[in-house]
């Protein structure tokens, strides 16, 4: 894992997050990837940024290593990778079990854009710091 400030969200499997094969889908896995990057952003950026600004996801790469069971509770991890490039910025996420497994983990791409113009916005350091933590 990352030097970097780690976020964390527990989620838990409900009933309607089961698919047939009785574990939890992985279209519900894109959702809380989406739910605990959402939380991260509005737990940490100051509230002018959070005012001004969404993200939008441009790109996920997602490994489904092991499933999670109707009841069972995943801890979502999150950080961010390297300083951002323009509007973009890759962020990493990891499900992990009670037994400490990795359930599943990703890497999904975000940009940032304006609210008011819907256009995207170059992310300045201000803004990306307090997610980097000590560089």
């Amino acid at each position: 894992m990352s030097e970097r400030p780690v976020f964390t969200l527990e989620m838990t499997a409900q009933p309607e997050h089961i698919d047939e094969l009785g574990h939890v889908n992985n279209a519900v896995w894109v959702q809380w990837i989406q739910e605990v990057a959402v939380s991260h952003w509005y737990a940490t950026a100051p509230e002018v940024y959070r005012d001004a600004y969404v993200w939008v996801v441009i790109r996920h790469e997602i490994d489904y290593l092991r499933p999670a069971l109707p009841g069972e509770t995943v801890t979502g991890r999150t950080w961010v990778g390297e300083a951002p490039q323009g509007a973009r910025f890759d962020r990493h996420m990891e499900f992990v079990g009670k037994d400490g497994k990795v359930k599943v983990r990703a890497k999904t791409t975000w940009a940032m854009l304006d609210k008011a113009s819907g256009r995207p916005q170059r992310i300045t350091p201000e803004i990306v710091a307090p997610f980097l933590g000590a560089e």
